[in-house]
């Protein structure tokens, strides 16, 4: 059973919703799509798009906002800016994104206030459910100011990537977009976490990502996603790619705290679908991460030559490795990129 699914939310609780959701519950899936013009089947993928189980027709479940949404999606299908399967691939990534968003949020906010207060868990998490919605509007404010910053910054590599594209690029059989991606790890992470307690693996887990987050951003590339005890990060250069991934694990390895890592990075072509990259470049760099000693930056044959001729080869020097069977792509000869003394 769902935590919460049969559970009757407490007085503070259910005004904070209330507050949260833009009013009282008035209306079914029926006269939600009703009011908002459009089909009851496609109110019913709206509200699946956005994360949400199933409600039955008779079921009060939605408010004024949630027909506002609704309405404003279904007049952009409807006037033909977008069609139906983009709408939902729409509304399925802002479902997705803000989920994770607002959990990473709150647990910022417990760990905040037992450290602030020195409460337990469950004491923590009361007084963020109290004060929930004081924070609510500056939340709200700062999402739609990093949205609009990030959605800047996109448009301006967008422009510099198409400025550069030649006709080649354009073959649909070709992966369009040319990145430099990789994975760091730590080393022995399950079993060193099987005997760590809640603090410490927290302490440990967040020490690891924050470190690499602000290595990756500093130095111009961006987070993909973690994954457990890894962090996938893509860059649009090969210098820029380069130089985060010997930086990553030089500012790892400087944290006493953490547990060893290794890395990998190669340059080549993938695909951006859902918020996450796909590709062989990408299969590659997951494989040879897997292969790649403690404290080392593994690459392949055709991204350590590229180094070399690129304009940073001064900067580093390759080291090959003994020949290894990657799963899914049989035999590769790893290359280590290790930075030179300047």
């Amino acid at each position: 059973m769902t935590p919460g699914a049969d559970h009757e939310p407490s007085t503070t609780v259910a005004e904070h919703e209330r507050r949260l959701i833009g009013g009282p519950r008035e209306f079914t899936v029926v006269d939600l799509a009703r009011e908002a013009g459009c089909s009851v089947g496609f109110a019913r993928r709206f509200w699946r798009a956005m994360g949400f189980p199933n409600v039955t027709d008779d079921a009060v479940a939605f408010t004024q906002a949630d027909v506002h949404a609704l309405r404003l999606i279904t007049r952009l299908v409807d006037d033909g800016v977008i069609d139906t399967t983009t709408a939902v691939s729409l509304l399925r990534a802002q479902s997705h994104t803000t989920d994770r968003l607002v959990l990473w949020q709150t647990e910022a906010l417990v760990e905040g206030i037992a450290r602030r207060l020195d409460l337990d868990d469950t004491s923590a998490r009361l007084v963020v459910l109290d004060r929930v919605t004081e924070l609510s509007d500056v939340l709200q404010q700062e999402l739609l100011y990093a949205w609009r910053r990030q959605l800047a910054a996109l448009t301006v590599r967008i422009d510099a990537e198409v400025a550069q594209r030649n006709a080649g690029d354009n073959d649909p059989d070709v992966l369009p977009l040319v990145r430099g991606l990789g994975f760091v790890d730590m080393v022995a992470y399950t079993r060193r976490s099987a005997d760590l307690g809640s603090h410490a693996l927290a302490e440990l887990v967040q020490g690891f990502e924050f470190t690499a987050r602000d290595v990756i951003t500093a130095n111009g590339a961006r987070v993909v996603k973690t994954i457990g005890d890894a962090v996938l990060f893509i860059a649009d250069d090969l210098p820029t790619t380069t130089r985060v991934a010997v930086e990553l694990i030089a500012a790892l390895q400087s944290r006493p705290t953490l547990l060893p890592v290794r890395a990998s990075m190669v340059w080549g072509r993938v695909v951006s679908r859902s918020g996450d990259v796909f590709g062989p470049t990408v299969n590659l760099a997951s494989r040879l991460v897997d292969v790649a000693p403690a404290g080392s930056v593994l690459t392949d044959q055709a991204t350590a030559e590229a180094i070399q001729a690129g304009p940073d080869a001064q900067r580093y020097t390759i080291v090959p490795h003994s020949t290894a069977e990657l799963q899914g792509l049989g035999m590769v000869t790893p290359m280590e990129i290790r930075r030179l003394p300047s």
